[in-house]
Parts: C-alpha cells; structure tokens; sequence
C-alpha cells in the first residue's frame, strides 16, 4: 500500500487505484477525505473529527463510507442513511479493499477533571495501526505503528514506552500538528538513527504530503 502523511492525525492508504483515509480533522488538509473510498475516523475531537471534510466527501461521491464509534456516527447517519457505519471493540469489516479491525474502547485520559470520550484504533491490513488518541495495543504484532508523539494527553516516555511494547517494525509520527519545527527535532533526534532510538524501531517523520510504500 501507499502511505502518505496528511496533517496532524491524518493519513491516506491508497492499493489499486483505491483509497482510505483516517481521522481527516481540522488540523488536517480541508480536501483531506476527498477522494477517499472510505473514510474511518476514531474518535469526536474536533482534530480527528471535522463534519464539514466529512460531508464534502460524502455529497462529492455518494459512493464513499464512514466507519466510525457511535458518538461520531450519530451525527452524520440521519443525513446519510446507509452510509456511516457504527463499529466497536472485537469488530472487523472490509473497506476500500482493505481489511480492518476495530481495537480499544476509551480516549487517554487528559486531566482528570476532563471527562473521557470513546475512541478506537483501526488495525488495517494487520500491517498498520492507528491508534487513535490512546496507547491501545494492537493485541498482535505489527509492522507499522502510527505513533501519536505529541498531545495534550501523553508524555515523551509514554510514548517510548509504547513503541517498546508495541515492537513494530517502523514508528510513522503522527499527531503532530501542534509542534514547530524544533519540536519535530526533538523528538527527531530521541526516536531516530541519529540519537539513541529509544523506541527500538525505525522512526519516520514524514511532513504532509510526504509518501512510502509499506
């Protein structure tokens, strides 16, 4: 598949003229969803979840799919009857010729006085994890982790520690809209070949619009 980095938490999976895209929020490219089979999106913040990108793509084509948790879902599914579909924990569908399973329940928790949303990982092909806004584990190995490196909700050694626990392959940055460029090389220099690769994986930055074949 073609991977290609879009802004912040979103990313595009392209296989034979086909294509998927997660969590095209609003920090994310406005034409993000666009052009997209189907799109999953794992949670309600407004930075993986943007309805505006959404409905573009679903009036664009009344051919795309949104796979989604309920809280997402409920405010789309009245004006697209059929086409959103509402997944959880343990369930597994076919997208955009890709297959996909559905991990993890809730959002990490940000402060304790804020109150936790849902939220979902999607395992795509059993090659490619996105966890969402949570350090969800997979619950088998994979070759590429999208690693969120930077949030509200986490710390750098959290983020190590997951790399490490996880053991992919290749640790692909994502949720990384709210960093400057000295902040990319922070983390840059931590988790990649020039420092001391904490995580144990290859770590790769790509900037949006950036692409690789996995």
């Amino acid at each position: 598949m073609e991977f290609t980095k879009q802004g912040h938490s979103s990313v595009r999976l392209t296989r034979g003229g086909r294509s998927l895209v997660i969590d095209p929020g609003a920090f994310s490219e406005p034409e993000a969803a666009l052009g997209a089979e189907a799109v999953l999106v794992t949670h309600e913040h407004p930075d993986h979840f943007d309805e505006g990108r959404l409905r573009a793509a679903l009036d664009a084509d009344p051919a795309v799919t949104i796979w989604t948790l309920r809280s997402v879902a409920d405010q789309l599914s009245a004006a697209y009857p059929g086409r959103v579909r509402t997944v959880g924990n343990g369930d597994t569908f076919e997208a955009a010729g890709f297959s996909v399973e559905v991990h993890g329940e809730l959002h990490a928790v940000i402060h304790p006085d804020i109150p936790r949303v849902t939220n979902i990982g999607f395992l795509v092909d059993g090659a490619l994890f996105h966890p969402g806004d949570a350090l969800t584990l997979p619950g088998r190995p994979v070759a590429n982790l999208l690693l969120p490196v930077h949030a509200p909700w986490n710390k750098f050694s959290e983020v190590v520690d997951y790399v490490r626990e996880v053991a992919p392959a290749r640790a692909l940055a994502v949720h990384d809209g709210l960093l400057a460029e000295p902040g990319h090389a922070v983390y840059t220099r931590q988790l990649g070949p020039a420092g001391p690769g904490l995580g144990g994986a290859e770590y790769t930055r790509l900037t949006p619009g950036g692409t690789l074949t996995l």
